[in-house]
């Protein structure tokens, strides 16, 4: 036996032991894996295999696994670490054959993959799977050709949540059924949701195991989820469903959707609520950074404990280190995208620019389309915003052009410099400067210009004429902060004894309770409700302001109003934000009084308004027409009492204000310095002031860790009293490798047993790398590796990389000439550019 052959056997060994199976009799667990010498094959078995197998009298199985009974169950073909392990597959499918098994592993010890010979090709998998998962597995049979066949018509999902609706008296009688579907919550499917089933099914069809549906926001992508799920479980063709999320808050969400609509035949449950008995569901539902923190999803499911695995928000749930998480389970992939496939119009793929957000997300776009087998950059199914406004399910936004003379020299002169702090501490650049904002160009009286703009042209309620329901999107949670208070002020004079304060709300991860405060908002009692009518259920608070929260998945079909404080330059976020006000509403649904309802000349929403202060649809759409243009006016000079300092912020704009002036009462409390530093800090006294912190506690066991960062930040470190600093805790820890304070964070709470050394987690992040790109050239693999990690170890490298200094390498200790000539071509430039967008190379700095 070879080198390369041993160690392949080592590693393929190790890989076996960590799913479970034993080479010897562990207490009541009897030995599993039968090694070669056991088993042989008759000559006979062999006679088709051809020159290119064994040609002795007898072959072996390399690893032969064994179910609970004993019975042969899988065939593990080995290959030296040089082959690919698919070079033996015809070789084992005859094995396979001979002793009645169903699955095969291939594998060199660096490379597997898991066949099932009941459903097609081998697919690749990064861990093997545990006996238990694949004696679950077993029990589902494919069978496309019944999944192909299933009938689904607009009762699919009605049939399951009230199967004998149409015979009931109710439904019969015309002038009573839509009140019967009212109470009992029927849910008939949408043409265009019908037609996303049947383009998968005809995927099925041409032996696609991958699909992806782009429908706009409000067009019902968790219903066809749901018939989707049905499809598939009721044909037989999956056992057990996972639907990720990206967000805590579309956890519960995801649940109550289906189980309002499948609870009758299938049980749904959220993973961290029913870590013991998840087994028992059918759809089980969490969230991908749950899974992805500490490479949890290895130690908690096997890669076939799932059939189908459906991403929601796919744009966003497998991007960057995310994606390991999705490939890791075998089956069918189903993603769902509201980001249109538009934005790869201006994208070229020969030419991608990290430093611009577009051209980034057009990558991961790109990414997205490749990964859910649209390699054409073509979705299975497309439901646009358009098509939806067309059919009449939504509605589009009257855009409003509201951009001062201080913003739009702020779009051609600045550009949009990102600089912000990472979940390392440590500063970055991105898209817009943010700091300079708050200072200089969100002084007061440009965020009162705004303010006063936004409440003066916004939608009124069209039953009690108050302020619409709106959204306000801020730079920061100090600008939200400064928004909301200053919106207060002016609804005081507005609204004279309507509003306590309680007018806007400030809605970000540093808000206890801001999640609650959504959902509020959505029911329609966030502060109160009824406060112009008494029979009118409407929010007290008119306004929430906020920074990302309220960006995706979070549905309010009454909202009026968006506005937009900010730039935007994600076309996800974009697409996100303005679909928020797209979905169709009836407010007359809200008044108790009938009477009332006589007197409403429209009580349809026919449209909202998207207040846009920073060209963000000029910056999306070219030569895009605004609806409505409004001329703001112009600074009329310089007035002193901007108190946060720095350069050009000793000063603030003062504007002429045409009409009552509705600011004119509004005063700002000034804030002084923190004091003097402290220069000392213990470790243990750290970790002690979090423990007894319970607002750390609470948002530490949600999972909030924005809001952790975030409080943390603002209200631990650097105080007088113990002067705590991020860089202090990186020293006492004495890690090969730079912290972030979140990690740290985790290590205090429990959540990690230890910090990783750097090396361990560059073997992580190859290990998603090779996950991801598979790479065919497979004695090639411990080149690509050395490159891996010496391009994100190494300035010099990166450098010598970057500038095609090719000739620097032979000088370089790090990584030679010779290490650089054994990386295939194609990697050369591809690794570097995967290490740009997925890999943060601010931990693996010293």
């Amino acid at each position: 036996m070879s080198n390369k052959e041993a160690t392949a056997r080592i590693k393929i060994n190790r890989l076996l032991e960590a799913a479970s199976w034993h080479f010897f009799a562990d207490g009541n667990s009897p030995a599993n894996i039968q090694l070669e010498p056991g088993v042989t094959i008759k000559t006979a078995d062999l006679d088709e295999l051809g020159e290119n197998f064994e040609k002795s009298s007898k072959g072996f199985i390399d690893f032969l696994l064994l179910n609970e009974k004993g019975f042969p169950f899988i065939v593990l073909e080995a290959k030296a670490e040089d082959k690919n392990p698919l070079v033996g597959k015809e070789q084992a499918r005859k094995y396979s054959r001979s002793q009645n098994c169903r699955f095969i592993i291939l594998s060199n010890g660096n490379l597997h993959y898991f066949w099932d010979l009941e459903r097609g090709n081998p697919y690749i998998i990064t861990a093997f799977p545990t006996p238990t998962s694949v004696i679950g597995y077993q029990k589902t049979v494919p069978d496309p050709v019944r999944l192909i066949s299933e009938t689904v018509l607009d009762d699919y999902i009605v049939l399951t949540q009230r199967p004998s609706y149409v015979t009931e008296a109710a439904w019969k009688n015309e002038a009573e059924r839509q009140g019967f579907i009212d109470v009992n919550g029927l849910r008939f499917l949408r043409s265009y949701q019908r037609k996303a089933i049947y383009a998968l099914q005809s995927g099925v069809k041409d032996g696609k195991d991958r699909f992806l549906f782009e429908m706009a926001t409000g067009t019902g992508k968790t219903l066809t989820s749901a018939a989707v799920i049905k499809l598939f479980l009721g044909t037989g063709n999956a056992c057990r469903v996972l639907f990720l999320v990206d967000r805590l808050e579309l956890e519960d969400q995801a649940k109550k959707a289906f189980r309002k609509v499948l609870a009758n035949d299938y049980r749904t449950v959220i993973y961290k609520e029913n870590r013991d008995d998840w087994r028992r569901a059918e759809i089980v539902v969490t969230t991908v950074q749950s899974l992805l923190f500490n490479n949890k999803y290895r130690q908690l499911f096997s890669p076939t404990d799932f059939d189908l695995v459906i991403s929601d928000e796919a744009h966003r749930s497998i991007g960057g280190n995310a994606r390991a998480v999705f490939d890791y389970f075998i089956g069918y992939k189903l993603g769902l995208t509201a980001t249109p496939r538009d934005y790869l119009k201006k994208f070229d793929k020969a030419k991608p620019s990290t430093k611009d957000q577009r051209d980034l997300e057009c990558r991961l776009l790109l990414d997205t389309y490749r990964t859910f087998g649209c390699d054409d950059g073509q979705p299975t199914f497309r439901y646009s915003l358009l098509d939806g406004v067309k059919d009449g399910f939504l509605i589009n936004p009257t855009v409003v052009d509201a951009r001062s003379e201080i913003t739009t020299q702020l779009l051609s002169e600045d550009g949009f410099i990102v600089e912000f702090k990472d979940e390392q501490g440590d500063d970055q650049k991105g898209t817009f400067k943010q700091r300079e904002f708050e200072k200089r160009f969100f002084s007061d009286a440009t965020n009162q210009l705004f303010c006063k703009t936004f409440l003066e042209h916004a939608y009124r309620d069209p039953v009690s004429g108050e302020i619409g329901k709106s959204i306000i999107f801020a730079v920061s949670q100090n600008h939200a902060a400064r928004l909301a208070q200053i919106l207060n002020l002016m609804a005081d004079v507005m609204f004279p004894g309507k509003y306590r304060s309680d007018f806007a709300v400030q809605v970000t991860s540093q808000i206890p309770d801001a999640q609650q405060f959504t959902i509020n908002f959505t029911n329609n009692n966030l502060l109160g409700c009824a406060n112009f009518l008494p029979t009118y259920k409407t929010s007290k608070a008119r306004v929430c302001v906020t920074v990302g929260m309220m960006t995706t998945g979070y549905d309010c079909p009454d909202l009026l109003n968006l506005g937009l404080f900010r730039p935007i330059f994600s076309p996800t976020d974009f697409i996100q934000i303005k679909g928020r006000g797209t979905r169709k509403h009836n407010f007359i649904e809200q008044l108790f009084d009938k009477d009332i309802e006589e007197v409403i000349k429209e009580s349809q929403k026919v449209s909202y308004k998207l207040f846009d202060f920073f060209a963000n649809c000029e910056y999306f759409e070219e030569e895009f027409n605004y609806d409505e243009v409004l001329k703001l006016p112009k600074p009329k000079g310089r007035i002193s009492g901007d108190t946060e300092g720095g350069e050009g912020a000793s000063q603030s704009e003062a504007y002429e204000h045409l009409g009552a002036d509705i600011i004119s009462t509004i005063r700002e409390e000034t804030i002084g310095c923190e004091g003097m530093k402290i220069d000392r800090m213990f470790y243990e006294k750290f970790e002690d002031t979090l423990r007894e912190n319970a607002t750390i506690v609470e948002a530490v066991e949600a999972g909030q860790w924005d809001r952790v960062i975030d409080y943390v930040n603002r209200e631990v470190f650097d105080k007088p009293s113990e002067f705590f600093t991020l860089d202090k805790l990186r020293k006492v820890a004495a890690v090969d490798r730079r912290l972030g304070l979140r990690e740290i964070l985790e290590k205090i709470f429990g959540l990690i047993p230890r910090f990783k050394s750097k090396d361990e987690l560059l073997e992580e992040e190859f290990s998603k790398f090779v996950a991801d790109y598979k790479p065919e050239e497979v004695e090639a693999i411990p080149a690509l590796k050395n490159y891996f990690k010496a391009y994100i170890t190494s300035n010099q490298v990166r450098h010598i990389i970057e500038t095609k200094h090719y000739t620097d390498l032979a000088t370089n200790a790090v990584f030679s000439t010779r290490d650089f000539r054994a990386v295939p071509d194609q990697y050369r430039t591809l690794i570097p550019n995967y290490i740009k967008d997925y890999v943060p190379l601010n931990q693996f700095a010293a």
